[in-house]
Parts: C-alpha cells; sequence; structure tokens
C-alpha cells in the first residue's frame, strides 16, 4: 500500500496531462460534429478511447506507463500526419510538433531515431513534388536543439550521480566517499588525541534475497540495517557501505567500552526487525579499534582483513 501511493503521486503529472488530451480529443470530434465538417470527424473520434486507454495505464507505472507513452505518441504523430496531408493546413506549425512529442514521451535515442526515421514521411506528406529546404533544415534544426534538453538533464543527472556521496540503494555513504572520511577522521584523530571505533556489519541475506525474492526484499534488508543503525548512532557517526553486503560505521571520539556499549545497543534494536520474505533480519558485527598513532593503510588493511573474516564465518 506505501508502495502504490508514491507510484500515484509519481505519475499524477503525465495522468493530469493525458486527462486533458483525451478531453481535447473529444471536444474537438464534438466540433466537428456540430460544424457540419463530418470528414474530419473519424480520427479524433477513433483515437479518443486510445487516449482514454493510456490515460487509465499511466497511473500504474512500470511498463504500463511505457505502454501509455507509445499510445500516445501514435495518437499524436496520427494526428499530425492528417493535419499535414490537409492542403489548407499549416506545416510550419505542425512540422515542429513530431520531434518534441517524441523527445516528451521517449528516451533520447529512441526519440532521435524516430525523428531522422519520420523525416521523409513528413516530407513527402507535405504534398511537394520536392521537399522544401527551408522546411527540411527547419525540422532537422528542431530535432538537435529539441534533443539538447534531455542530453543536458542526462549529463545534469551523471554528474549528480558521479558526485553524490550517498549510495544509490540505502541510508549510507558511498565506498569512495567513506574512505575520504574515514581517512578525515583518521587525521582529526591524530592532531586531537583522540580514539577512533569502526563497527562491522555483514548482512548475510542479502545475496538471498535479491537471488531468490528479487529487489524488494534486497531493499527491505538494507533498510532494515540502515534504519535501524542510522536511528540509534550520533549525528557525526558515518554509517558507509565498503562492499556489496558489508557497512561500516565510523565512531569519531569512540574508546573500545564506549564502542562496545554501541554494538550490544545495535545489535539489540536489529533483532526485532523481521521482514516479510526472509523472516529476522540476520546480522553479524565485528569491532575493529584504531591503534594509537596508526595510519591510514594500516587501519584499512585491518579493516579489509576483518571484513574478509567476516563474511567468511559460519556462525553468526
Amino acid at each position: 500500500m506505501h508502495d502504490a501511493e508514491p507510484n500515484l503521486a509519481r505519475h499524477r503529472p503525465l495522468t493530469l496531462v493525458l486527462t486533458i488530451g483525451t478531453l481535447l480529443l473529444l471536444g474537438q470530434a464534438l466540433w466537428f460534429y456540430l460544424m457540419g465538417e463530418y470528414h474530419r470527424m473519424p480520427p479524433p473520434a477513433l483515437l479518443t478511447p486510445v487516449m482514454l486507454m493510456a490515460t487509465l495505464l499511466a497511473p500504474m507505472g512500470g511498463d504500463h506507463a511505457r505502454a501509455a507513452a507509445c499510445l500516445v505518441l501514435a495518437c499524436g504523430l496520427l494526428l499530425i500526419a492528417v493535419e499535414l496531408s490537409r492542403p489548407t493546413g499549416l506545416p510550419s506549425l505542425w512540422i515542429g510538433l513530431p520531434p518534441v512529442l517524441a523527445l516528451l514521451l521517449l528516451p533520447l535515442a529512441p526519440a532521435m531515431l524516430l525523428n531522422l526515421g519520420l523525416t521523409p514521411i513528413w516530407m513527402a506528406l507535405l504534398g511537394a513534388p520536392r521537399p522544401d529546404i527551408d522546411v527540411l533544415l527547419a525540422y532537422l534544426s528542431l530535432v538537435t536543439a529539441a534533443a539538447l534538453v534531455p542530453w543536458g538533464r542526462l549529463r545534469q543527472q551523471a554528474w549528480l550521480r558521479a558526485t553524490d556521496p550517498g549510495d544509490p540503494e540505502c541510508r549510507a555513504v558511498s565506498p569512495a566517499y567513506l574512505r575520504e572520511r574515514l581517512a578525515g577522521e583518521i587525521d582529526r584523530a591524530d592532531l586531537l588525541g583522540q580514539p577512533l571505533a569502526v563497527l562491522l556489519f555483514h548482512l548475510p541475506q542479502l545475496e538471498v534475497a535479491d537471488e531468490q525474492f528479487g529487489a524488494k526484499a534486497r531493499q527491505a534488508v538494507l533498510d532494515g540495517l540502515c534504519q535501524t543503525v542510522a536511528g540509534r548512532c550520533r549525528a557525526h557517526d558515518i554509517l558507509g557501505r565498503a562492499e556489496e553486503d558489508v557497512f561500516w560505521l565510523v565512531m569519531p571520539n569512540t574508546t573500545e567500552s564506549g564502542a562496545l556499549l554501541v554494538q550490544q545497543r545495535l545489535s539489540r534494536a536489529l533483532e526485532p526487525v523481521v521482514l516479510v520474505e526472509t523472516g529476522p533480519l540476520e546480522t553479524r558485527t565485528r569491532l575493529v579499534m584504531r591503534h594509537e598513532g596508526e595510519d591510514e593503510s594500516s587501519l584499512e588493511h585491518r579493516l579489509h582483513t576483518a571484513t574478509r573474516r567476516l563474511t567468511n564465518a559460519r556462525d553468526a
């Protein structure tokens, strides 16, 4: 139920646009009927049920939303083709709609291929024995210019993913950012003469949950650990993903006795966590204390050694 509500909210703008488009098509068909232009009624009248079907599919998300986008694109291209073939139409207006419509409803690469592939058809529908070079250049320029918007958005998303310190799957920092923060905490511990503790967590159920129950079960295992740990550690503690199924909790200014108390408290907090597919959340923990004056490479070597022992252990 909780997954359905965000899904509906995410697709609500698309559903609203499709609803308006369906009503416009229906209104156009009625207008042609009232004006006595019966020869122009069939396209909007026949495409209205298709748009209605797309409107009903869009809120379902996933493959249904992609099918809705394809139906809307087909309806739009058919209407544009009908208008371009009319001798009294406005070709300069209608010829600019296909590139924009395709780029709004399809990913960048398929949209570009479709726009270039349909170029001869649009030129032929204009009715000229030879394509008007000005219209052709204007169409190709629009195809290129319209593609810059999704291309720029894809570049921005790639840059954000590359610079985002957070792990894409859960409430933890990425492995690269974890190493940076660990190095910084080692320097700070040396400067202030403070202890540094790292608590390791292993999720042996993660791979099994993904293989047997799918992505939702995998996400439930990750959320069960990360949300429980993040909700019970200090604001300056750092929970990071070291490997696929191993997390490190870096605890600055924490003595061994304090780290052991944290380990016990988190173990008790994780015991009641029960997942629908895999049952009780299984975790294995190990504590690693930084030796006084120990450098970054030595501590990381001990952490990776402890990680291997933890993942290879048969008993929790």
